[in-house]
């Protein structure tokens, strides 16, 4: 098997097994940690534009919420579902070129509790991100390098699929008022439906250039 083979293997593997156990137990933690990098997205959107964020709340069933104050609406807005999105194309990659996987869940697990703390307001995503963040310190510092490997690519890959799943559900499926693409649409006087086009336009570029960079790309080992 090549080296670009066995690094694809494992991505597809993966996104088979999540595909197979979506509704599953197992599967849930991570898409809770995507809900958690959507709406973490939204805040860092409206630091870089000189917001702040004032909450964030996680909920049982996937729902979340960040509330922020200043910044660029329309940033933020689109923030969420390509945030996501980005940070599971990028986790994919760093998980299969890079042999620092222990470092980056580390760093992934001390975040997630920092973040936790500072803004995380509901009861469950205080739980959640607290017992979250301290998974993925203990995996880092105590597992073999494979398993933050492993878990590099599960996040990556959950992450990836769920943008995809999200926007389908919130813009194709059925319409929800307090979704981004209606609040962009209110904003832009742009439809729902054409901010959900262009988030799934990009969602396929977006995948299809990492799984590029997987085969193909250069190593950063």
């Amino acid at each position: 098997m090549t080296s670009a083979l066995r690094r694809i293997v494992l991505p597809l593997v993966v996104a088979f097994l999540a595909v197979a156990g979506w509704s599953s137990f197992v599967v849930y933690p991570l898409k809770i940690f995507v809900v958690f990098l959507h709406e973490i997205s939204h805040g860092l959107a409206a630091l870089a534009t000189g917001g702040s964020i004032r909450a964030i709340g996680l909920t049982f069933d996937e729902g979340g919420v960040c509330v922020t104050e200043g910044g660029s609406r329309f940033l933020i807005l689109n923030a969420g579902y390509l945030g996501s999105l980005l940070w599971g194309a990028l986790l994919l990659v760093l998980a299969a070129r890079t042999r620092r996987s222990r470092e980056i869940v580390g760093f992934i697990g001390a975040f997630t509790l920092v973040a936790t703390l500072l803004y995380v307001r509901s009861a469950f995503g205080i739980a959640y991100g607290l017992a979250t963040g301290a998974s993925l310190l203990l995996v880092a510092g105590k597992l073999p390098r494979t398993a933050s490997e492993v878990l590099l690519t599960a996040i990556g890959v959950v992450s990836c699929l769920y943008a995809v799943v999200d926007v389908g559900s919130d813009v194709f499926t059925r319409t929800i008022p307090g979704s981004d693409a209606s609040a962009l649409a209110r904003l832009t006087g742009l439809p729902a439906l054409f901010w959900g086009l262009l988030w799934a336009a990009v969602s396929v570029a977006v995948v299809g250039l990492a799984l590029r960079v997987l085969i193909r790309g250069p190593s950063l080992r």
